[in-house]
């Protein structure tokens, strides 16, 4: 067979120097032995000339040999191996699985070994599973006759120093990228020169969700983070968003088409990262051909074996290190499956866990779990009371800290299993929240007495959200109250003193319990509002102060109150809670407040004298009762 017409001046003086590796390809694959071990080249790396030559000598030699175990890392490419009609030949075993090889492993025509990517490479070099055969794709050789491995180093440089037989595929669109992934012609046995374009991979989702997801990793990126992010269209959009941040390093497995856009607008100069400043570190690369152009002899951009970029202890070693991943399922005690849905296996373990742990050991490290609220085109939702029967749980419970949907915000690190629950709820699609509601209670996850309001008078305003600075210079968000606030409310109201309770409630009353905590947690956002000051500060949230309105339809009319916290009464929050709740109202088309205020509680009739209300007031056994019209509203 033709060998192609990859030709260059270093390749020809290789030929010269070793022209025993540039052999037929009848002579090359006569090499392969009966219950060889046969390695493939990952992804994109995907050697595929040699792939198909493998598979025509294979037909043209049907007894050239039987039984052997191909196994590969993921298959993106050609995957005939695992077709049944090769079934005497081959028997694929993948470590991570592709869509081209999915069917046939859920059959049970081909196999899957379950393992963190990290750890393969000692499979290989304690021989717990031996190499005979590696087929690789690299670069053209270099002057000193040093190739590339190129975009696909991983566990690629480990299985051909492990093999007995080494056949690359010498490929002048491969590019030739620093750090770990050169191999030399010497310690190849056998070259076929062939050039075709390198695979490229793509992937799709909703757009507007996967954007939302991403504004929200955003959220919690600081600048001079080093990131770590996954594959697919969330991870994408997740990196779109972040053109805006600075100083951001890179330690990944994957390098995408996103971060290397992130490089190129100057987002990411790895200037801050704690191990290999000053570059971006990878193991493999999926994405365009501009990305591997990109890559092409970039001093900026290294490849290292995946035994070092895998590794938590080494992850652990940056500061500030950010793992980004997603899941295909997550259950409301937190566990996660990123490889099978069901009893059906689907990708693998892979890299995720080896990140997420790492970047919890680091200094102000954390992680995030990118997951959309739903599959099936809506019908499905993928947070679940319970991980389905024969699901993989490629995190459990301990391992997951940010879960992120298209709907906001949960964190699950140091919460209970009802707090757990009530965090995913709120973040589930809204068709979804009342069926988890009522699974939940049945398994004794929540109380069995949570209330809920389903439709859109129960969903979360997001919109509202907003963020002030008081007067004394305490940054604060104003949002509205979640469903799952229920333990913040808790340790606000028990902070207040018993003059402040009696103040905001009028009553002796100092308990707190489930039961009366529910009311302001479960509201229906079309009658009433509740807005909490919050305090945030890393991953914990401080309610300062809750304002409420509650309207009255057939007047046009809402009844207000607030209180604050007692050590940050006289800073300006109350005037930012009630300029705020005035906002609203009027946005609502109502024409004022009513209250209820004690004579004696001078600052917050203060304060709604400052708002330049049209107030009346009318005494009742030492109780204010105050009208106060908008005067937009007054005639």
């Amino acid at each position: 067979m033709k060998a192609g017409n990859c030709t260059s001046k270093n390749l020809q003086n290789m030929n010269e120097m070793y022209p025993e590796k540039f052999a037929t390809e009848d002579r090359i694959f006569s090499h392969i032995h009966r219950g060889d071990r046969i390695f493939i080249s990952t992804a994109c790396g995907e050697p595929q000339y040699l792939v198909s030559a493998l598979m025509n000598y294979v037909q043209s030699h049907p007894k050239a040999f039987f039984d052997a175990e191909v196994f590969q890392v993921w298959t993106l490419g050609l995957a005939p191996y695992a077709d049944e009609k090769f079934k005497c030949n081959f028997r694929h075993n993948s470590f991570f699985i592709g869509k081209n090889t999915r069917n046939a492993i859920n059959k049970g025509f081909a196999d899957y070994t379950p393992i963190f990517l990290s750890e393969i490479p000692a499979l290989f070099s304690k021989k717990i599973v031996p190499i005979d055969v590696a087929l690789i794709q690299t670069s053209l050789p270099d002057s000193h006759g040093y190739m590339s491995l190129g975009v696909s180093v991983d566990i690629v440089k480990a299985a051909t120093e492990q093999s007995s037989l080494v056949i690359a595929q010498v490929n002048s669109n491969m590019p030739r990228i620093h750090g770990d992934g050169f191999i030399h012609i010497k310690d190849i046995d056998f070259v076929i020169p062939h050039n075709e374009p390198i695979l490229e991979y793509t992937d799709s989702t909703d757009n507007e969700i996967a954007q939302q997801i991403g504004q929200y990793v955003a959220r919690l990126i600081q600048d001079g983070d080093t990131i770590q992010v996954g594959y697919g269209s969330i991870p994408d959009a997740i990196l779109t968003n972040l053109q805006s941040k600075k100083h951001l390093g890179v330690h990944t497995e994957l390098l995408t088409d996103g971060i290397v856009a992130l490089m190129e607008k100057g987002a990411v100069d790895n200037t801050r990262k704690t191990v290999n400043r000053g570059k971006t570190v990878a193991t493999f690369c999926m994405g365009r051909k501009k990305t591997y152009e990109y890559l092409d002899d970039n001093p900026f951009i290294e490849f290292k074996t995946v035994d070092y970029t895998n590794s938590p202890l080494l992850i652990a070693q940056h500061n500030n290190m950010t793992a980004i991943n997603s899941a295909l399922e997550i259950d409301l005690t937190g566990q996660a499956t990123a490889e099978s849905i069901g009893k059906m296996f689907y990708s693998g373990i892979g890299g995720q866990a080896d990140f997420m742990r790492g970047a919890v050991l680091s200094r102000n490290g954390k992680t995030i779990l990118t997951i959309q609220s739903t599959a099936e085109n809506g019908e499905v939702s993928r947070i679940v009371p319970f991980i389905k029967e024969g699901a993989g749980v490629t995190l459990n419970r301990g391992d997951v800290y940010y879960v992120i949907t298209e709907y906001g915000i949960a964190y699950l690190h140091g919460k209970n299993i009802r707090e757990r629950a009530m965090e995913l709820i709120a973040i589930a699609h809204p068709k979804f929240r009342a069926w988890l509601i009522e699974e939940s209670k049945k398994l004794n996850l929540i109380y069995k007495d949570q209330a809920f309001i389903p439709g859109k008078k129960g969903e979360y305003p997001e919109h509202l959200e907003v963020h002030r600075t008081t007067r004394s210079e305490i940054p604060i968000l104003l949002r509205p109250v979640k469903i799952s606030d229920e333990h913040l409310l808790k340790d606000f109201f028990y902070s207040l003193s018993d003059r402040s309770t009696y103040r905001r409630f009028l009553s002796v009353r100092k308990d707190m319990p489930h039961e009366r905590l529910q009311e302001f947690t479960i509201i229906d956002y079309s009658k009433e509002i509740i807005i909490l000051a919050v305090k945030e500060e890393n991953e914990k949230e401080e309610i300062l102060g809750i304002g409420q309105y509650f309207v009255e339809e057939h007047i046009h009319i809402a009844d207000i109150a607030f209180v604050v916290r007692d050590k940050c009464q006289n800073s300006g929050i109350g005037i930012e809670l009630i300029s705020y709740l005035t906002y609203l109202a009027k946005k609502q088309g109502l024409l004022g407040f009513t209250a209820e205020v004690l004579i004696d509680n001078i600052p917050m009739l203060h304060l709604f004298e400052k708002m330049g209300f049209d107030i009346k007031k009318r005494n009742i056994e030492g109780v204010y009762e105050l009208k106060m019209k908008f005067k937009e509203h007054n005639e």
